[in-house]
């Protein structure tokens, strides 16, 4: 048995943010920098302090030296072997040297000078509290305007840091309303509006993102009037020509020509509706529909042959698990419901089954699935993978018009094999219906 390895703990994700990561660094070199700053300071006042007392530990033990010699008597901060004397200053004397110390005497802190007199030694002491006093005090305020700049610093470049991220947010905020396919989204920044004024990295990229949104409008919109164009003025020559084509004498000719002009007026008719939905300028009818009939009359419609008053056409199986109700606009539901069925017919297997289940409504064929660019990316115009039959602008309509009414249209492999795409819907819920009413 292979040993699971363990997951190692994530990081919560305000952790990657920007704001937290130059926060992060301005403390650490905050801190770098105040502890740097003090321990300089610290060292040089406390080596000045103690070179003080050494020097005056050291002129009182010259005083103390002349007296002895002179055989006087000792003032009372010096002594021959004084009690408190520490030990390595006594062995320096013992070995015939002179030196300094600094050491608690009498739980205060006292400078030491210590030399050899006859085998003994002479040593004065110097009342160190006032210099250790001094260190202690400087080492609280160093560590105190220390804490003061830190803050101070953190909180000024936390202002400044955020400042940019919510330039940053902001920009990354159009880029995706303009991925949605909000065009008119613009960041707008102020910095970019006047040529004269110096840009940051920010200002640059917010200028090259509105630049680039703008070029892709432009574009987009002359696609579309290209598109919207073309199928209006393909209109009338087709209406002329299928009222020619039914003037044709009976036959297989007729009859291909027929069906080659209702294939244009098709194509042309799909060209336009996807050129309104491009326009995102249409409007919902919204009314409250019982989805279950209203999936069995889209069935019988969208079969692979004519429909009864019984049930649905040939080939296409309604189940109705759970009915509900839904407000939506019935026109654009039945044109997404009824592109999934025929798109099921045409490129699937058999049999074709829909089914209700509350507000959600599943299509699904027995055939190959669907291909791997549209499990991918979703469906793309004029792109088929099966043998060039249709134009790849029914699914198309479908996930333009499920947009439009709300519904979320998603694609997928079915168990078992087959293709299959799932349209939820907001189900509609009557209040004076609610079972916890009196």
């Amino acid at each position: 048995m292979t040993p699971r390895r363990a997951r190692r703990p994530r990081a919560p994700a305000w952790t990657a943010t920007l704001t937290w990561k130059a926060a992060v660094f301005i403390a650490v070199m905050c801190c770098a920098l105040a502890a740097l700053l003090g321990t300089l300071v610290h060292v040089s006042v406390t080596g000045q302090t103690v070179r003080d007392a050494r020097e005056k530990a050291l002129a009182r033990l010259v005083d103390a030296t002349r007296l002895y010699e002179a055989g006087e008597p000792l003032p009372p901060f010096a002594g021959l072997d004084p009690a408190g004397l520490p030990d390595p200053l006594r062995r320096l004397t013992a070995r015939g040297e002179r030196g300094t110390m600094v050491a608690d005497h009498r739980g205060r802190p006292t400078m030491w000078a210590a030399a050899p007199a006859d085998g003994h030694a002479l040593a004065v002491r110097v009342d160190h509290s006032l210099g250790a006093g001094t260190i202690d005090a400087l080492d609280r305020s160093i560590v105190g305007s220390s804490i003061l700049a830190i803050g101070a610093t953190l909180a000024v470049g936390a202002f400044a840091v955020t400042r940019v991220t919510r330039r940053l947010h902001a920009t990354a905020q159009v880029a995706r309303r303009i991925t949605a396919g909000d065009l008119d989204a613009r960041v707008d920044d102020p910095r970019t509006r006047d040529p004269r004024r110096p840009q940051d990295e920010v200002a640059t990229v917010s200028g090259a993102l509105d630049t680039m949104a703008a070029s892709l409008q432009r574009k987009l919109q002359s696609e579309q009037r290209f598109t919207a164009d073309v199928a209006h003025e393909l209109r009338t020559p087709l209406t002329g020509l299928s009222a020619a084509a039914e003037l044709l004498p009976e036959g297989r000719p007729a009859e291909l020509v027929r069906d080659r002009v209702r294939a244009m007026r098709g194509l042309t008719e799909d060209l336009l509706e996807i050129s309104r939905l491009d326009a995102r300028n249409e409007t919902v009818d919204l009314a409250v529909h019982q989805l279950g009939p209203l999936v069995e009359r889209v069935a019988r419609a969208s079969g692979t042959g004519p429909g009864t008053e019984a049930g649905p056409g040939p080939g296409t199986e309604v189940r109705v698990v759970r009915d509900a109700e839904v407000e939506t606009d019935r026109r654009r539901l039945e044109r997404v419901l009824g592109n999934l069925i025929a798109n099921a017919h045409r490129h699937g297997g058999p049999p074709v089954v829909v089914t209700v289940d509350g507000a959600t409504v599943t299509v699904r064929d027995h055939g190959p699935g669907y291909p791997a660019y549209l499990l991918a990316s979703g469906p793309q115009r004029f792109r088929t993978e099966s043998g060039g039959k249709g134009h790849g602008l029914g699914l198309t309509i479908a996930v333009g018009q499920a947009e439009v009414i709300g519904a979320e249209l998603e694609f997928g492999g079915a168990e078992g094999g087959g293709a299959e795409a799932r349209v939820r819907l907001p189900e509609y819920v009557r209040f004076d219906d609610d079972p916890r009413q009196p």
